[in-house]
C-alpha cells in the first residue's frame, strides 16, 4: 500500500468538522506532527501524523503542483 505525500500547502478534508463550521484545512507543517490551519477561522492547530492520516477524507494539492514525486 502506498502512503499518500502531504505537502505544505495542500487542503486537505477531515472526517470531523471545526466547530466554525468549516471541514476544509490548509497544511502548514509536516513531520511527526501535522499543522493545520482551518479555512474558516484561520486556527491553526498541531495534531499526531497517526490521528491526522485517518481523519483525512479527501485532498486537493496546491496550486501548480503536478502531483509526481
Amino acid at each position: 500500500m502506498d502512503r499518500v505525500k502531504y505537502e505544505i500547502g495542500d487542503v486537505v478534508r477531515l472526517k470531523k468538522a471545526h466547530p466554525c463550521g468549516s471541514d476544509k484545512w490548509e497544511i502548514y507543517r509536516t513531520g511527526i506532527d501535522f499543522g493545520l490551519k482551518c479555512q474558516g477561522c484561520g486556527h491553526r492547530v498541531m495534531i499526531p501524523r497517526v490521528k491526522f492520516e485517518k481523519a483525512v477524507r479527501e485532498r486537493w494539492p496546491k496550486s501548480g503542483s503536478t502531483g509526481d514525486a
